[in-house]
């Protein structure tokens, strides 16, 4: 584990989902579940072709850009101003691994292209269930792993004001 739960939460998610204009106490959840139950909060920033804390694969992020990005005009023009502004042209995969609001905002537009309702913050069942029907083609394991993950490596400081719920 490189990062805290609590750091990557306050640090990075919530400041990138208001950013977007995209914050609720539930996607705050999800994404911290994603990066525990991806990376170990970055402990394994690669995985076969899986990038970053959130293991996204180049095809994921270049079907986020090509097929719904496209469509948001406003939301992909603040998802771009996240990503360095020469590395973006050279090495747009590389941002997944070494810029985590750019990578926190394209794991957000995985979960946001679903265009479903996310379950309750404190159900972390129902977000496990959401992290595998939506953000992989092919999951990394299963709904009670990314709950166990979860429960293990988090952490409920800050519960009432965007805390993971155990």
């Amino acid at each position: 584990m490189i990062f805290r739960a609590d750091d990557l939460r306050h640090l990075v998610i919530r400041d990138t989902l208001k950013y977007l204009g995209d914050w609720s106490e539930a996607a705050e959840n999800l994404l911290v579940g994603t990066a525990i139950h991806e990376s170990g909060l970055g402990f394994c920033l690669k995985d076969n072709r899986r990038l970053g804390i959130y293991h996204i694969s180049p095809s994921g992020h270049r079907a986020v850009w090509d097929h719904y990005l496209v469509h948001h005009l406003e939301l992909a023009s603040l998802v771009r101003g996240l990503a360095g502004q020469h590395a973006f042209l050279t090495d747009p995969h590389g941002e997944l691994l070494s810029n985590l609001k750019y990578a926190t905002a394209i794991a957000w537009c995985i979960y946001r292209k679903a265009e479903e309702p996310l379950p309750e913050a404190d159900d972390i069942a129902g977000l496990g269930r959401f992290w595998h029907r939506h953000f992989h083609a092919r999951p990394s394991g299963y709904p009670g792993d990314f709950v166990r993950n979860y429960r293990d490596l988090g952490s409920t400081k800050g519960r009432g004001t965007g805390g993971m719920a155990a």
